[in-house]
């Protein structure tokens, strides 16, 4: 079949042309679509795209394209998403025709379907990839019924034989690291999936689910738009195969150059799942056939490239690969899995729950793991979450000692020997790159903790809870590593393997400890290390269970992304299981979003809306970040914090100073308020040199209209389309975004309306010479508006002569909260007003 790129048509546009006015009666402008080894053609009538003319490679065997024509119809019966077959003018729909070279080659025709290839669309949302697995359980389900003996055939991309693809051409691989990533990821489908092929379902499918035989569009709102799946193309490569695969296929291409690989895997198999529900055993193998899928992709461009160099379309997927393979070796096996069984509404980790059911039943059983039994002796539990005002916005802050000092104060305060860390608790403490999920600027921090920190003077005990064996005891000194760490292997009454980790360990503290060695209940196997020997971390264990080792060792994963908690806390549960500390010692779970959404809706005025459709619960910022409660970090380029950045210390000092002495309105004399404003005022070029202190942007905004019109007597405001300028009623009657906007009342006879001069996505746009100079006359009917409603120029009261501007003019910026605002005036005569304009 490889042989068939030594035979493609050479078809111009001019003989398809000819081609399209004879076979389907049409004149027709033909141009032409990427194809591996057949010619594909667009053809468009009078502006209108109509059908695809595909001209088959001469080895292409009659008998296969029959096939799939009668494929496509039924299919197309069923899937309204696929295209259908065309008849040509003589009623036939395969007909043969004449290369330039003399050789004959199959041409049929198929309609157009609309939307464009998923490959070229740079916004892919979570909805559109449950969309897509959607689409695919609907495409499986129209092939049901149908077989054909020609589909069954020796096929070089069917995913049943790819193991065997892979063998022979993976030493074509010329990219060292490329291949050594194709060798690591075919191993762990030889480990885990390649036993399962033989007993997977199988029948007819597409074969071929790449991104650019995808066509997406649809949607009727910004974040909506192109979303929808509208259409699966190019059934060449279909194959009586492995019926799974075609889900598999569809995730190997989807996660290419994912920031999240497994997210996005985890909402296609989502969307599939939850029409067409896999079987325990497709659930089990569709990961590592979507690897597979990949080796087989970098294999085959490598032997394909090397045959035909000039060929550009067989390289599409090779940059891709290059980038992705590297990033999927960096993901156990087991989490891959995992993940897929979370998708389909099971349990991640199948053995987790006869763990957890286990221990629960013995909790009381189990022996202190630091000599001092939290169920007698009450213990501090810490706040170490996102919020927390134990934890520092700056990663300085919570480095050693600064944080030691402040754990063990507060365990001093509590008059407690002990201080525990929670379970499952995202937070901001793990800060350098080993703790990144990817290579990538915006790749998800790991931030959830999946252990129980159990902090003490450095040098305590540590002591076996319950009867195993060890397993591992390494020393890992990198900064914020584990330091000196010891691994327990257990297993229950019923047999189920289990381990126990515990992590910043004083590594010459268990210099005698040997793997396989018994430690009985209770013994003391460790001390606590010092910073300096764990990690540097403030003195501590960190204990946890672990369900699953994942093919893992003793550098076993001790944070998660919060995108992968189900995953990471099936893998390693509640390790209070064990510790047992009373649960209304440890608090309250956090309210799930959507019931600190519903709550707020209760009892907060619907005016202060929530923004976003996904909305952010922000608990913490720093800088020109903000932070949500899993520790998300997001760029706040929004709110006026940041033009000093949030919680700068300088301020928060300040602040927390006076509020502790006094906090009271203007109408006091107080030093403060007048060294303020003289400090404020001497970043002022003259004659600016006085202030009108406020509260708001809304208040500022207000400020400025009034000190405008007393100025020039009149009423009338020059504004800009879409500006929002504050909340109250002369500042919504001022902003379009509000009176122009839902449930607004239009704008009322003093605000004129200028366009917004948007160079970016408005009629003029960046790189043009003129864009300003035809803003400027857009303008025009507005201000000619604005000075016909306008009276004479008139003198004000507080002025000291006329003037001459006609209205005064909001500024388009949004209105933004702020601790404090100033308005500013001349400081050589205080009854002559500045110009003024928003804040």
């Amino acid at each position: 079949m490889l042989g068939m790129f030594d035979d493609l048509p050479g078809f111009d546009r001019a003989r398809v042309e000819a081609l399209a006015r004879a076979l389907l009666g049409h004149t027709a402008t033909a141009s032409a679509l990427p194809s591996e080894r057949d010619q594909n053609f667009l053809l468009t009538v009078d502006g209108e795209p109509r059908w695809v003319l595909k001209i088959a490679n001469a080895d292409e065997d009659r008998a296969f394209l029959a096939a799939e024509q009668r494929a496509m119809q039924h299919v197309a019966e069923r899937c309204p998403l696929t295209p259908r077959v065309a008849a040509f003018g003589d009623g036939s729909t395969l007909t043969e025709v004449v290369a330039p070279d003399g050789r004959r080659h199959l041409a049929w025709a198929v309609s157009v379907l609309p939307g464009a290839p998923l490959g070229t669309v740079a916004h892919r949302s979570p909805e559109l990839w449950h969309r897509l697995g959607a689409a695919i359980s609907v495409l499986g389900c129209a092939f049901d019924g149908f077989d054909d003996p020609a589909l069954h055939r020796d096929f070089h991309w069917d995913l049943a034989r790819g193991r065997a693809v892979v063998a022979r051409h993976r030493p074509l691989i010329a990219d060292r690291e490329l291949g050594a990533a194709v060798d690591a990821l075919i191993a762990r489908f030889d480990e885990h999936t390649v036993e399962l092929l033989p007993a997977l379902r199988r029948g007819v499918i597409h074969g071929d689910l790449n991104d650019y035989n995808i066509l997406v569009g649809g949607g009727a709102d910004l974040f909506d738009r192109g979303q929808h799946i509208t259409g699966i193309i190019d059934f060449g490569d279909m194959v009586h195969s492995i019926t799974v695969a075609e889900l598999a296929i569809a995730i190997a291409y989807a996660v290419l150059d994912a920031p999240d690989p497994l997210s996005v895997m985890w909402q296609i198999v989502h969307g599939h799942h939850s029409l067409h529900p896999l079987t325990e055993l497709e659930m089990r193998a569709v990961y590592g056939l979507a690897i597979l899928r990949l080796c087989m992709s970098a294999c085959l461009a490598a032997y394909q490239q090397r045959r035909h160099p000039e060929n550009d379309y067989l390289g599409v997927s090779q940059a891709p690969l290059r980038r992705t393979l590297p990033r999927l070796v960096r993901i156990p096996f087991g989490v891959g899995a995992a993940t897929v069984r979370s998708a389909c509404g099971l349990e991640p980790i199948a053995s987790a729950a006869a763990v957890r059911d286990w221990l629960a039943a013995r909790t009381r059983s189990f022996a202190p793991v630091l000599g001092i039994d939290p169920r007698v002796e009450r213990a501090l539990v810490l706040d170490l979450g996102v919020a927390s005002p134990l934890v520092s916005g700056d990663p300085h802050d919570n480095a050693e000692p600064a944080f030691t000092e402040r754990v063990f104060a507060a365990m001093r305060s509590a008059g407690a020997r002990v201080a525990v860390g929670r379970y499952a608790e995202p937070r901001l403490l793990y800060v350098t790159p080993a703790f990144a999920a990817g290579d990538g600027t915006l790749d998800e921090p790991r931030t959830v903790h999946l252990g129980l920190d159990l902090f003490a003077e450095a040098g305590t005990p540590v002591h076996a809870p319950l009867p195993g064996e060890v397993h591992a005891a390494d020393e890992h000194s990198t900064r914020l590593d584990y330091g000196g760490v010891i691994m327990l292997r257990h297993r229950s009454d019923d047999g189920a393997v289990f381990f126990t980790l515990y992590g910043h360990l004083e590594p010459a503290s268990f210099a005698h400890l040997r793997v396989g060695q018994r430690v009985a209940r209770g013994e003391p196997f460790a001390r606590l290390g010092a910073p300096e020997h764990n990690g540097g971390w403030t003195p501590h264990v960190h204990f946890q269970i672990i369900t699953d080792l994942l093919g893992l060792g003793s550098d076993f994963p001790g944070v998660s992304t919060a995108s992968r908690r189900d995953v990471w806390c099936s893998v390693s549960p509640d390790a209070n299981l064990v510790i047992g500390i009373p649960a209304e010692q440890l608090g309250p779970p956090a309210r799930p979003l959507r019931d600190a959404v519903a709550r707020r809706r209760a009892v907060v005025g619907p005016s202060l809306r929530v923004a976003y459709r996904r909305p952010l619960r922000l608990v913490r910022g720093w800088r020109q970040y903000v932070h949500d409660d899993d520790g998300r970090r997001y760029l706040d380029a929004y709110n006026n914090v940041p033009h000093v950045g949030h919680c700068h210390p300088h301020v928060v000092r300040a602040a927390a100073q006076q509020m502790a002495v006094l906090n009271t309105n203007t109408r006091y004399v107080h030093d403060g308020l007048a060294d303020y404003a003289e400090r404020l005022a001497a970043t002022l070029p003259d004659p600016l040199g006085a202030c009108f202190l406020v509260s708001s942007a809304s208040e500022a905004n207000e400020l400025a209209i009034r000190l405008a019109r007393a100025c020039t007597g009149r009423r009338d405001l020059l504004v800009l389309d879409a500006a929002y300028h504050g909340n109250t009623t002369t500042l919504i009657d001022a902003s379009p975004y509000k009176h122009a906007g839902p449930g607004g009342g239009g704008a009322p006879d003093w605000v004129h309306t200028a366009p917004l001069a948007d160079d970016y996505r408005g009629p003029y746009r960046r790189g043009d010479p003129e864009a300003g100079a035809r803003y400027a006359a857009d303008a025009n009917p507005a201000r000619a508006s604005a000075a016909r409603s306008c009276s004479p120029p008139a003198i004000s009261p507080a002025c000291t002569r006329p003037c001459a501007a006609p209205a005064a003019c909001a500024s388009p910026t949004r209105s933004r909260p702020a601790s404090a605002g100033s308005a500013r005036t001349s400081g050589r005569s205080r009854r002559r007003a500045s110009s003024p304009t928003s804040s």
